[in-house]
């Protein structure tokens, strides 16, 4: 079996010595080349380049960003190839190696780099994997959730935080979160939700977006406003219909304490395949907690059976 390792050097919990130890373990079992990504996107190159070169496995060492560019670049590494066809490309397997690695708890798998590297191997001696679906936004795929608006405000906030020198913590996401929410002109309605052959539903002024639960992690507990979500059914979408103090504030409260999201503020929709979410100006987006920039309009869709995953 050939295999490219996509290893992210800047990855928050490995170190050279892991990566070292990593390589190893996995040149017992497959025939192994290593690749380190050099700037942003260059994980897609180097996925894309992989499935064309006809390797048949890719396995990240990284974070969620990681994750998601890699997933990207298996997914369009050919133009005619269809969507929901996994066996037409390279299988994936995720090694954690940032700070929260959503996808890869998703997955069931440890959120330690070196169990999880226990657990891959052992995967692939028995050779078990699992097929799953992902979400689209446009043309970019995510593995466990986009979002418009808020959330991705707090990502930009913490990347250029990242930037500057800062550890990615609970505490700066927390303190992005309240600096975001105090600068947000709450009074006015930004986002509209269009699904086929419903009325449009208009006055939302965040978005969320789920392919699987849960959302994130607080340290070691799952934040999961879509419990139903799953990697084998549609998206689910968690939107607020308004951001006053204390509706918004109580809303945050139940995501924090781990219950359902509640409210008249609150719209919660399961196992949608496909939808349009329209902006009044530019807002702020993301994919897998990846800031992409801001956009007024995306078509999102779900594409079931689309990725082999080592797990």
């Amino acid at each position: 079996m050939r295999a490219l390792l996509v290893v992210n050097p800047n990855a928050t919990t490995t170190t050279e010595r892991g990566r070292d130890i990593l390589v190893r373990a996995l040149r017992s079992q497959v025939d192994l080349e290593v690749a380190y990504t050099q700037r942003k996107g260059h994980g897609v190159e180097l996925a894309r380049d992989a499935a064309r070169d006809g390797f048949d496995l890719v396995v990240t060492l990284g974070g969620d960003g990681t994750v998601n560019e890699a997933v990207n670049g298996l997914m369009t590494f050919d133009a005619g190839a269809a969507e929901g066809r996994a066996q037409e490309r390279p299988a994936l397997a995720v090694v954690p190696g940032g700070s929260t690695n959503v996808f890869a708890r998703a997955l069931g798998l440890p959120s330690d780099w070196a169990e999880g590297t226990g657990a891959i191997l052992e995967a692939l001696r028995d050779r078990r994997e699992r097929i799953i679906g992902l979400g689209r936004a446009d043309d970019r795929y995510f593995t466990f959730c986009a979002g418009m608006g808020l959330d991705a405000e707090v990502v930009r906030r913490v990347d250029q935080a990242r930037h500057k020198g800062s550890t990615s913590t609970p505490w700066l996401y927390f303190r992005a979160i309240a600096q975001q929410y105090v600068t947000t002109n709450r009074r006015v309605p930004l986002l509209t939700l269009e699904l086929p052959g419903e009325p449009a539903r208009s006055g939302l002024t965040w978005m969320l977006v789920q392919n699987t639960a849960p959302w994130t992690y607080i340290g070691e507990r799952p934040v999961d406003p879509n419990p139903r979500a799953s990697f084998d059914t549609g998206l689910d979408v968690l939107g607020l219909l308004q951001m006053q103090v204390g509706s918004t504030a109580r809303t945050m409260a139940q995501l924090a304490r781990g219950s359902d999201p509640k409210g008249k503020q609150v719209l919660r929709m399961h196992d949608l395949a496909g939808f349009t979410l329209t902006a009044a100006k530019p807002i702020a987006f993301q994919v897998d907690g990846e800031y992409l920039g801001e956009c007024d309009k995306l078509d999102f869709a779900s594409v079931p059976g689309a990725l082999r995953v080592v797990c």
